[in-house]
């Protein structure tokens, strides 16, 4: 509330009971801290209610105030009861003390107060118009107190945490204190802070409009909504430098892990697993001991294996650190990323070496019948029926075949590579007897792998002659189905055509000469479309040809061709109807650029232009009908619109030009008539 000088009014009331001074003396402290020092500097009209108190009481209120605020007050209203308190007002005058007390004292009358005070600044006990619930401001007090309090308190345990992070960065042998956590969750307190700004801003701009809801005047400043947007901003400041420091913590405490982690890898890569292969060093001499060793191996790989994974996802992390990491910790991470890799390479080499010296023993049996598992699947494809399907079938199952072929071809050279190691290996075993030369007859096994080698060149071979002619039939499917794509295709570009006649061709041109560009565009545009119709027609006669060769029901009918054939039946209405109104347009504005005529032939020209012109009106508003009952317009509304407009302004124009010679002419004869009066 605010009385004539925009000063604060500040209402007393009193009671029956015994008031207490003191607690009045504290309330007054506590309502005088909350205003600004600029509405302080306006003044208080301070209201005292002693309709219901003593005149002691009253008297004693007044003088407190000279104690308690006597710079700010500028008039205090004593409100009167009805009977007033006999003649102890004259023991004291309070007009006459002004000077002493600093302030002017009047007793008034309930009714009477609203000369000193609008009526709007005043609650309906006064017999004032203004809406106020006090329990409503003192809750919304509380709310914003609380909100002071806890944000307040948040900030300082923030500052706390922050600087002692920043100092914690400054002196690296100080460890940081990364138990200390804020005792508020500063979501919460932004939220709650949030809800209350929020609301004062609301009250503030709606008042007491929106409702009938009570409104506490002078929210503004009362509930100090610059305090509330100044301790959130500070707090939001602090609360993302707060978010900074736990990323950084969260950084190095997965620094540390990654370190731990590396050295767990290391350590077991440079002890257990190096000692594993050490002690791995023989081949075998017979199938069955190849696989014994060649298990043993796979087993020593699944332990290697599990610290591989390790070394993958702590190599993430590390290049995840390098992409996002401060450069102090470049340095660190780098070191530890080569460290790892030099040690994870150099077992996973040493893990290779060992598979393929064993492979050289073992895998030339698994490869030879590997191989002649995949000629007798080819051969048994070769051997099937080709039955059409559709076309990304055929093309998989010619990729299927030729894959086949081509695996049969690498497992045959595999083979050859991997009989002839093999055999340098079993001719030179002394690189792993630790240098003792021991002769080993190996005729049988030498006569075998080699029988075997020959046996498998020649089953690839006749597999080979029989995949050329299945291939040719393969590809003959697969052109069948390219022809009905493509065919699909020329539906679709068909479409496409269609569809910008319809939107985008809705121009008739502003004169003759443009109408008639249109025109030859026009037809350019219809010979792209008849092209794509016809391509269309010669794929599907093609694909005809093709089922007969390969001997297949056609394809060609399913729904291709009257998609094909309805599409071109719409674009031929479409653009015969685009032809008609290019047409009329076309005459309409030859019609209208006839130079300068007899009146009364340009009666008649302009009688011309507009009937074809009201026809060309007359054409714009119907649809094209295409043969299955469906209609489309050309354009948006707003284009035939346009295009309306455009004819209308024309005959406009050119039905003034015909007033204006009709009215020159009727000059004209006025004119002879009066020259031939005066002749006479």
């Amino acid at each position: 509330m605010t009385d004539r000088r925009s000063g604060l009014i500040l209402t007393i009331p009193l009671c029956t009971e015994q008031t207490s001074m003191e607690e009045l003396s504290s309330t007054l402290d506590y309502l005088l801290g909350i205003p600004s020092d600029k509405c302080k500097a306006r003044g208080f009209t301070v209201i005292v209610d002693g309709r219901k108190s003593q005149w002691n009481i009253v008297k004693t209120v007044v003088l407190m105030l000279q104690n308690v605020i006597p710079a700010e007050v500028s008039l205090v209203c004593v409100v009167k009861p009805d009977e007033f308190w006999d003649k102890k007002v004259t023991h004291f005058c309070f007009w006459k003390e002004k000077d002493r007390l600093g302030f002017e004292v009047i007793l008034v009358s309930a009714n009477k107060l609203t000369r000193y005070i609008e009526p709007c600044q005043l609650t309906d006990e006064f017999g004032g118009s203004l809406v106020y619930d006090h329990i409503d401001w003192v809750n919304k007090r509380l709310v914003f107190e609380k909100f002071t309090k806890e944000s307040t308190s948040l900030l300082d345990e923030l500052v706390v945490i922050n600087d002692s992070e920043k100092s914690s960065q400054l002196d690296k042998e100080r460890p940081p204190d990364c138990n200390f956590l804020p005792s508020l969750d500063p979501e919460t307190v932004l939220q709650t802070g949030h809800e209350l700004l929020s609301e004062l801003q609301q009250r503030r701009f709606n008042g007491a409009e929106g409702g009938g809801v009570a409104w506490s005047p002078m929210d503004d400043e009362l509930l100090a909504q610059p305090q509330v947007m100044k301790l959130l901003d500070s707090l939001r400041e602090q609360y993302t430098k707060y978010q900074e420091v736990c990323r950084q913590r969260s950084k190095r405490s997965q620094l540390e892990d990654i370190q731990t982690k590396v050295m767990q890898v290391v350590n077991w890569l440079e002890g257990p697993g190096t000692e594993q292969l050490r002690t791995q060093w023989g081949i075998g001499d017979s199938i069955r001991a190849s696989q014994a060793l060649q298990q043993k191996h796979e087993e020593i790989e699944s332990q290697h294996s599990e610290w591989f994974a390790v070394y993958v996802e702590l190599n993430q992390q590390i290049a995840a650190l390098l992409s996002a990491g401060d450069e102090e910790d470049l340095v660190e991470l780098k070191g530890l990323q080569q460290q790892l890799s030099d040690v994870c390479y150099r077992q996973a080499s040493q893990l290779e070496s060992r598979q393929n010296v064993l492979q050289s023993a073992h895998e030339f049996h698994g490869t030879a019948q590997d191989l002649s598992q995949q000629l007798d699947g080819l051969l048994g494809m070769l051997c099937a029926d080709v039955a059409p399907a559709d076309g990304a079938a055929i093309q998989q199952t010619l990729k299927h075949l030729e894959e086949k072929l081509k695996s049969v071809e690498g497992a045959l050279v595999g083979l050859r590579e991997k009989g002839q190691v093999l055999m340098d290996q079993m001719s030179n075993q002394t690189s792993w007897s630790y240098g003792k030369d021991v002769p080993i007859d190996n005729k049988d096994n030498v006569d075998h792998i080699q029988g075997v080698m020959e046996d498998m060149q020649l089953r690839k071979q006749r597999c080979e002659d029989m995949v050329d002619v299945r291939r040719l039939k393969m590809l003959q499917m697969v052109q069948l189905f390219k022809c009905e794509e493509d065919a699909s295709q020329a539906v679709e570009w068909l479409g496409e055509l269609l569809d910008a006649l319809l939107k985008t061709h809705i121009r008739l041109g502003d004169d003759s000469q443009e109408t008639k560009v249109l025109l030859e565009k026009h037809k350019k545009f219809v010979d792209v479309a008849q092209s794509t119709y016809d391509y269309g027609r010669q794929l599907l006669q093609a694909t005809v040809v093709l089922c007969q060769s390969l001997r297949c029901s056609t394809r060609s009918s399913g729904d291709t061709l009257p998609r094909l054939n309805r599409v071109w039946k719409q674009f031929t209405v479409t653009t015969e109807e685009r032809v008609h109104r290019l047409e009329m347009a076309c005459s309409f504005h030859t019609a209208a650029e006839k130079g300068d005529l007899p009146v009364e032939v340009e009666q008649e020209t302009y009688e011309e232009v507009e009937t074809v012109g009201k026809a060309l009106l007359d054409r714009l508003t119907v649809p094209v009908i295409f043969p299955d009952g469906s209609e489309q317009y050309f354009g948006s509304p707003g284009d035939m619109a346009s295009s309306a407009e455009h004819i209308r302004d024309k005959m406009k124009l050119l039905l003034r030009h015909l007033d204006g010679c009709v009215t020159c002419v009727h000059q004209v004869k006025m004119s002879n008539q009066t020259f031939v009066i005066n002749l006479d």
